[in-house]
Formats: C-alpha cells, structure tokens, sequence
C-alpha cells in the first residue's frame, strides 16, 4: 500500500529513535525526522507516537498510554458504526475514531494518509468539467424519469390519502 505519494520509490518509516540524555529512547516527531519529503517543503510529522515526552520515557506508563488511545479509539469506531444506519454523522466518526488511533499507532496514520489521498483523487475528478456535466445529465434523468412515474401513479390511481378524515 502506497500512503505518502504517487512517486514510486517512496517508503513509510517509522520516526528515527534519539537518546533523549535521560537514558530512554524518545522518538523524534517534532520537526527532525525525515520522512522522505522535506524536498518538497512540507513540515509533516513522520509515523510513531504523539505522547507527551515524559509518558514515552516510561515504559508502562506508555503501554497504558496505548491502551487508553486504544479504548477511546474504539469507542468511538464503534459509536460510528451504531450510527450508519441511525441518524448521524456514522463516517465522520468512524474517521474520528481513526484520527485518535492515529495519534498513536502507525497502522492508523497509515490508513488515514491513504484515506485522505483517495478522497483528495476522488474530489479532483468529481471537479473535471466532462464529469460534472455528466453527473449533471443523469441527475436530470433520473429526476425526469421519477416525475413520469410518478405522474403515471396519480393519473392511474389518484391522490388518495392513507386516512379517512371524513369519518372524525
């Protein structure tokens, strides 16, 4: 899966470890790791851990860390999908939910780059003139051939309400 661009030697890398002085190893994703991208004068952060410093030095602190990025993540994945066939916002917050992942896990920040590259392609072609116009005329199809049938359903059957208002 290529999710940074579409040069084909490209590779995601997770962030380069330092020595922090403290002994323990911190990731840098502040503005030092190169992610095979600074040639094009963005300032991305590379792939790992958003954690505070201090959470990252310490091992089990970082671990509870991941599990509470995790719960939280899910909670709300999961609310997401409860809301598909419900009323509200089911994709925004399944994306939600994979934003919060992505705060911590690199499979997440995977996924969401390759997300936003699709949607990012799909808007550019919705955009293309010939496109539009096409989109356009079978919008104006289907709204025709909707009104027929249902010009045909009143003609042939007439407007008859699901109730009887005479008898109250």
């Amino acid at each position: 899966m290529n999710t940074g661009s579409d040069e084909p030697g490209e590779v995601a890398m997770a962030p380069k470890q330092t020595d922090s002085g403290d002994g323990a190893a911190a990731a840098d994703g502040v503005g030092g790791t190169d992610t095979g991208r600074a040639d094009e004068g963005r300032s991305e952060r590379g792939l790992g851990s958003r954690a505070p410093e201090f959470v990252k030095a310490r091992r089990f602190l970082h671990l509870s860390w991941q599990v509470g990025v995790f719960v939280v993540g899910l909670a709300v994945v999961v609310a997401g999908i409860i809301m598909l066939p419900l009323p509200g916002p089911g994709w925004v917050v399944i994306f939600g939910g994979m934003a919060i992942w992505a705060t911590e896990f690199v499979w997440a920040q995977l996924v969401l780059r390759w997300t936003k590259r699709k949607v990012t392609e799909a808007a550019q072609r919705a955009l293309d003139p010939r496109v539009r116009r096409r989109n356009i005329t079978l919008t104006v199809i289907g709204l025709v051939i909707v009104g027929v049938l249902v010009g045909i359903y009143v003609w042939k059957f007439g407007v008859v309400m699901p109730w009887k208002i005479k008898d109250q």
